[in-house]
């Protein structure tokens, strides 16, 4: 163990005593904060720092880092708590000079980032259903060959692309109606949240992929039965949430990465604004009442805009007198 090592050790061990001794905290008490120490300190371990030389910015990553790998606010929250409270009691004793956790706050209120697939792999996810393909989410290959096979591979194909062409939600995906769906003006009408309606136009790709499964799919699983749903089951049933979530997972993992439904609609957003979409374009697209909920999507425009600086401006990259001025 190396000094700085050594001595974070010393520190932790003595915050236990003056939580156990002190404070009168009991032992189970004294456990979970210890067990919360103990991770802020293997994740700055990573860092090269120790609990002694952490700063603002780094706990502001581990809290992240928390909330990213499914941690839930509340949990982080508490992390942050037990933190806040170590961090008084090394300031007190002049331990360190700044404590870390001033000005941050609540975990319960961040937003977190949402996930997204890159633009190749919501391709191979899109291309790895449909009849042909060497995955098909509702079938195994022996069944993929039969007449009812082909519909529910054409179902899930065009599904799937109007799920990330339309960036809708799972709910809005299994309500959709046929009545709504303008494959032929590239159009169709999403009845979201609280019943409002909104009109989201539908890529090339996925107008083809209705077109197919409308001709020679819809008929064969509906069957004599009249229904008003665009994706249904087999036996004209309605589709249910959790068959979307299934045909959604079992698609994903065969293109490589694990995904949901709401994964593809992070991606459609995240992707539109990578390629310069306004976000009250975007805002409009997604269904959101409040455009402050769209702006989580401005961060994947970073990239972007640092590339359109560079390129445009005059003096980007440029040290000061480099073109002459004195």
């Amino acid at each position: 163990m190396t000094k700085r090592g050594a001595e974070q050790e010393r520190v932790l061990a003595r915050y236990g005593t003056f939580l156990r001794v002190e404070k009168g905290l009991a032992p189970l008490t004294v456990s979970s904060y210890g067990g919360d120490l103990k991770l802020w300190a293997e994740f700055l371990c990573g860092q090269e720092k120790t609990v002694l030389t952490a700063q603002r910015e780094d706990l502001k990553e581990w809290l992240q880092h928390l909330l990213g790998h499914g941690m839930d606010g509340r949990s982080v929250a508490r992390k942050l708590s037990a933190l806040r409270g170590f961090y008084r009691y090394l300031l007190l004793d002049k331990m360190i000079a700044h404590d870390p956790t001033l000005d941050i706050d609540s975990p319960r209120q961040w937003k977190v980032l949402p996930k997204a697939l890159s633009e190749e792999e919501m391709a191979a996810l899109v291309e790895s259903v449909g009849p042909g393909a060497p995955g098909n989410a509702s079938l195994p290959a022996a069944g993929a060959r039969s007449r009812i096979g082909q519909a529910l591979a054409l179902r899930d194909r065009a599904m799937l692309e109007v799920m990330y062409a339309a960036a809708v939600r799972v709910s809005e995906v299994v309500d959709a109606r046929v009545e709504d769906t303008k494959v032929e003006l590239g159009y169709m009408l999403v009845r979201g949240k609280g019943d409002k309606e909104r009109i989201v136009p539908i890529g090339a790709p996925a107008q083809q992929a209705l077109r197919d499964y409308l001709r020679d799919g819809r008929a064969v699983l509906a069957g004599r039965k009249k229904v008003a749903e665009l994706f249904v089951a087999r036996g004209g049933h309605k589709l249910t949430r959790e068959r979307v979530w299934m045909i959604v997972d079992v698609a994903s993992r065969a293109a490589g990465r694990h995904a949901s439904p709401h994964m593809l609609r992070h991606s459609a957003a995240t992707h539109m604004v990578s390629h310069g979409a306004d976000l009250r374009t975007v805002q409009t697209v997604l269904g959101h009442a409040d455009i402050g909920t769209t702006q989580v999507y401005t961060h994947v425009a970073l990239d972007r805009l640092q590339k359109v600086y560079a390129a445009h401006h005059p003096r980007a990259g440029k040290r000061g007198g480099e073109d002459g001025e004195q």
